[in-house]
């Protein structure tokens, strides 16, 4: 509830929560979103133990996606680049057609993320302002450097 608080601006995160948990289960099913949420007994803000909802870095994760939040906005965008260095690391890719062929399906998973995060938020992420120049993009290559 903690991370609902932080990145929402419910006056009930106790309820937003609740809401989330059953779009959750409908969605992806009770047993995938157990898998990564348990209860704990821990001290309340009045002194007694309560069953409180608690979960692995996982479950945090994909609880930071499901919320439609601006604030939710960097994390969202972290995990797709995370995602795109994490598929170039498995694949170790050496040459110019593997790396290629990496950071396109990088692009695309970030593409598609940026897609649902704008969905969500109904704004677009990228303005003109945030947009890359690619003419001022150049090839570089490391016999370049050698030879000079």
């Amino acid at each position: 509830m903690d991370v609902v608080r932080v990145l929402t601006k419910s006056k009930n995160p106790r309820r937003y929560w609740s809401d989330l948990k059953s779009k959750m289960k409908d969605e992806e099913g009770a047993y995938e979103l157990y898998d990564f949420i348990v209860q704990l007994k821990l001290k309340a803000p009045d002194g007694k133990m309560r069953l409180t909802d608690v979960s692995n870095t996982q479950g945090i994760l994909r609880i930071i996606q499901s919320i439609p939040s601006p604030k939710a906005e960097p994390f969202k965008m972290w995990l797709a680049e995370a995602t795109t260095t994490e598929i170039k690391n498995v694949e170790y890719p050496y040459g110019l057609d593997e790396n290629k062929e990496t950071s396109k399906r990088g692009g695309t998973i970030a593409g598609n993320t940026r897609k649902a995060i704008e969905k969500e938020i109904r704004r677009h992420v990228i303005t003109s302002k945030k947009e890359m120049n690619s003419s001022k993009l150049t090839m570089y290559d490391s016999k370049d450097k050698e030879e000079k």
